[in-house]
């Protein structure tokens, strides 16, 4: 009897921890999100399409200020604020205090296509980013096309309200993922070049490169970027997880993920025993002229 009483009590706890746990979940993503939407080029389009976007959200967001998340952001000195590591993704989100922080980079362009008129398109490239994990979590491409720039522009601008109820659900879902995702499993790194453990070292190479595509999109806008990809290789040489450190946008980051993945690799070794290994891939992209 008291066995039975001893496992009933601590089946009732288990049901309670869990709830419990549930209940912080939700209660963390339940919260108003903290949002700064950002233009860091500092052009007028980008401006103005921020500003705009940053009042289409709902009362579930909480918008901060706009001049005080940028000149928060401007002082973090980065080289490309549209290809950062996650690392400087988070330090941004720190630095601002925001959950999650958009970029966006908007312009205007006259564009010439093969059997029409000129024509002219109004783009804006969105990155939503974690604060939590620094990952790009969503990025997309909004164009609308006009016989003038000002009314391709009105349709660009028309489409906030939608974008904006979009954004906030990927929030949502994101808050939540990331909430739930396990910690990584500890796994050991290469050693440093001139290191001890380098004599006795072969790193993981995959038997046959393959170079990630340079998409369409990237091509088209002329995108500079480079793209960094963590590697976790068992011991059999298997791909047990990847994780972009460094994002572009474009499809370059999925470019980049299906490549690496589609390599076969040899694993690391040491003392010619394969060893488990998380490593660095990184590749740079930029548009070749004709």
């Amino acid at each position: 009897m008291e066995s039975g009483r001893t496992f009933h009590f601590s089946l009732f706890t288990f049901h309670f921890s869990l709830s419990c746990v549930f209940a912080l979940i939700f209660c963390s993503v339940s919260h108003a999100q903290r949002l700064a939407v950002l233009a860091p080029d500092k052009a007028d389009p980008s401006r103005a399409f921020a500003e705009r976007l940053s009042g289409a959200f709902g009362e579930k967001i909480k918008m901060l200020d706009g001049d005080l998340a940028s000149a928060a952001f401007n002082s973090t000195i980065y080289a490309n604020p549209f290809n950062m590591t996650t690392d400087e993704s988070k330090e941004v989100g720190m630095v601002i205090g925001c959950d999650f922080f958009v970029l966006v980079k908007s312009a205007i362009q006259r564009r010439s296509a093969f059997g029409r008129t000129d024509y002219f398109e109004a783009f804006a490239a969105i990155y939503l980013v974690s604060s939590r994990t620094g990952r790009l979590v969503d990025w997309r491409l909004q164009t609308f096309e006009a016989a003038k720039p000002e009314a391709s522009a009105r349709l660009l601008a028309d489409a906030t309200t939608r974008l904006a109820a979009e954004i906030e659900q990927k929030m949502v879902v994101i808050a939540q993922s990331e909430l739930a995702e396990p910690e990584p499993a500890p796994m050991e790194e290469p050693p440093d070049q001139d290191s001890p453990p380098k004599a006795d070292f072969r790193s993981p190479v995959p038997y046959r490169r393959v170079k990630p595509e340079y998409t369409a999109q990237a091509n088209f806008y002329s995108v500079t970027a480079t793209v960094e990809i963590t590697v976790d290789l068992d011991a059999a040489g298997k791909i047990v997880r990847t994780e972009i450190v460094r994002w572009a946008g474009f499809g370059l980051d999925e470019s980049v993920e299906k490549t690496v993945r589609a390599m076969n690799w040899r694993p690391a070794e040491r003392n010619n025993k394969p060893l488990p290994m998380r490593f660095l891939v990184r590749y740079n992209f930029k548009k070749m002229a004709p």
